[in-house]
């Protein structure tokens, strides 16, 4: 059976990603901003995954 993800899951993921990036470039360069950025990306990825998840859990829920 294919399993099939919410967009909301992968668009967090990456999300989640491009902030622990922002967030290590900023720890190493001592850019606090750039570092408080990664941190809210991180954040915001997070939510979005969860969003997805709730999705997921529905969309599965309903096909039983």
């Amino acid at each position: 059976e294919k399993i099939a993800m919410d967009k909301d899951r992968v668009a967090g993921s990456v999300k989640e990603a491009k902030g622990a990036v922002k967030e290590a470039v900023g720890k190493m360069t001592g850019d606090a901003n750039l570092r408080a950025q990664g941190h809210a990306d991180k954040a915001e990825g997070n939510v979005q995954k969860t969003i997805g998840r709730v999705k997921d859990t529905v969309r599965d829920a309903l096909k039983k």
